[in-house]
């Protein structure tokens, strides 16, 4: 199985903490040059010092941005290709704030679309010559569990995962001949500060304790835990190699069975 991504370059955004920080590092397990975006360029500049090395060759860089300006996000990431054509993107960012929708303020919803599906939109414009040119693209989008089963409580979030995830089905069938794929890897409940600010807020709104609610989730979840970041990074990178060639146009569920949608 050929899993090799030496000479690649891989943009990964949201890669200072949790699941974007863990697909960073798996990418660079697998050989591939490694550009971390994220807001903190302290943070950033110590992620890439942590990057493995399996070559001589490889190389780890930063970019620093806010998925929220669009603006600067496109110069950051055209910075990136610019300095090296980019094969390789996850694109990964925080989730919105819980609440229903119905309450939701509509400013709430624009600013997720502009976080998530316009943030997306703004980096695959600036990596696409590239995978165009080297006949090889990856484009992995972290999203959520949500696009097969609305999560109560995170309505803005399931409303713009959803547009995230036809989006990004849409790009598949338009790219694929160019030898890009396109696909989603939906998290489920996992060790990341996403749901340790879910908890807290759940926590000030219930009276419960953390460890009533931490039962509650897991009694839905057959694996009985919450999962590692660097398990969904595992499927992240997967997706990113030559051996998952094929695969294209697929929302693939990383949460312990706790989702019961056949597709």
């Amino acid at each position: 199985m050929q899993l090799d991504l030496s000479g690649r370059h891989a943009l990964v955004c949201g890669a200072t903490q949790g699941i974007g920080r863990a697909a960073a590092i798996e990418l660079a397990r697998l050989g591939a040059n490694v550009t971390v975006l994220a807001r903190s360029i302290e943070t950033l500049k110590q992620v890439v010092d942590e990057l493995p090395r399996t070559h001589a060759t490889q190389q780890h860089r930063w970019q620093a941005a806010d998925m929220l300006d669009t603006a600067k996000l496109l110069t950051a990431a055209t910075d990136a290709a610019a300095t090296e054509p980019v094969q390789i993107l996850v694109n990964n960012t925080g989730g919105p704030p819980g609440g229903s929708a119905h309450t939701a303020e509509g400013a709430a919803f624009e600013a997720a679309f502009r976080q998530h599906l316009l943030a997306g939109q703004a980096l695959v414009q600036s990596v696409l010559p590239g995978m165009r040119d080297s006949g090889y693209g990856r484009i992995v989008n972290v999203i959520s569990t949500s696009v097969k089963e609305p999560i109560p409580g995170l309505g803005v979030s399931n409303t713009v995962r959803a547009a995230v995830a036809a989006w990004a089905k849409t790009l598949a069938g338009e790219l694929a001949a160019d030898g890009i794929t396109v696909n989603n890897v939906l998290p489920g409940y996992t060790r990341t500060a996403r749901l340790d600010g879910l908890l807290a807020t759940q926590m000030a709104g219930s009276g419960r304790s953390r460890e009533e609610l931490e039962r509650g989730m897991l009694a839905g979840v057959p694996a009985g835990r919450f999962g590692e970041p660097e398990e969904i990074a595992a499927v992240i990178a997967f997706l990113c190699t030559p051996a998952a060639a094929y695969v294209n146009g697929v929302s693939i569920a990383v949460d312990g069975g706790r989702t019961r949608a056949l597709s």
